[in-house]
Order: structure tokens, then C-alpha cells, then sequence
């Protein structure tokens, strides 16, 4: 598997468990909201207030982390890129950026990736850079030296 495999797949697996643990909180507010229309009087639905509102929450953290996993898909492993673009590994002086979605700092073959979106701060900075190109990002300059 190649690296760009392997950092995708990490990718892939972080949605995939922020999928299956709002799924299970959604669970346990439908259950909970079960519970308090069995226990409650009519006129005291206070809690469920709460309830429904992190429900509501919920359901739209997992709608976002669908459309996440679905954009994961648009990344291509197959190609070794000019510029900085979707899917491309970009190693600077200092940090090794992956492009795909934020998940921070993650590792990969005994190597510390950086993996931002195109839609981040740096990600903007990033976009379409060559290598030996520039950029500056919290009172830091940094050089691009690779992009794979």
C-alpha cells in the first residue's frame, strides 16, 4: 500500500468512527427521549427541550461527517502531483502536509503529516503552489521542497 493509500485510509477510518459514535448518541437520545414521554406528565416536557435539541445536533454532525466521507472519496492515490491540490503530500522545511480534510496531526510510516483540508487557512495558503514556493503562515514562512 502506498503512503498516499495509508493517509487516506486513516482519513477514512477518523469519519468512519465519528460516524458510528453519533449514531450511537443519536441511539441513546431517541432512547432517552422514549424513556421521558413513558415517565413525564404532559405538561412537563422541560427535558426533552434538551433532548431534542442535541438529537438535532447530532443528526447534523452525522449528516457532515456523510458528506465528508463521501468528499474523501474524490481523493486520488494514483497520481504524484505538481501542485498543492487535493490528495497531495506537501513537505515543507519544517512540516509535511497531507490535503484531504482536518484531522491535525496524524502519523504514517514513522512520519508526522499534517493532514488539512484545501478549505483551511493553510489550505488556501497551499493551494496550486509549486515546489521552492513560499508562504507564510502564523508569522512563519515556509518553503515548499516536495509535492507528491
Amino acid at each position: 500500500m502506498t503512503l498516499k493509500e495509508q493517509l487516506l485510509q486513516v482519513c477514512v477510518k477518523r469519519v468512519e468512527k465519528r460516524i458510528s459514535d453519533y449514531k450511537e448518541e443519536i441511539n441513546l437520545l431517541k432512547e432517552a427521549l422514549e424513556e421521558a414521554d413513558k415517565s413525564s406528565d404532559e405538561d412537563d416536557d422541560s427535558g426533552n427541550g434538551k433532548l431534542f435539541n442535541d438529537l438535532e445536533k447530532n443528526m447534523s454532525y452525522l449528516n457532515d461527517a456523510f458528506k465528508t466521507k463521501d468528499y474523501l472519496k474524490l481523493v486520488k492515490t494514483n497520481i504524484n502531483f505538481t501542485e498543492a491540490v487535493l490528495g497531495s503530500i506537501v513537505k515543507t522545511d519544517s512540516i509535511t502536509f497531507y490535503i484531504a480534510i482536518s484531522l491535525g496531526k496524524i502519523e504514517c510510516e514513522h512520519q508526522e503529516f499534517y493532514a488539512i483540508s484545501l478549505s483551511s487557512p493553510v489550505g488556501q495558503l497551499l493551494r496550486n503552489k509549486k515546489v521552492n514556493d513560499t508562504f507564510e503562515f502564523n508569522q512563519t514562512k515556509y518553503v515548499i521542497q516536495e509535492i507528491k
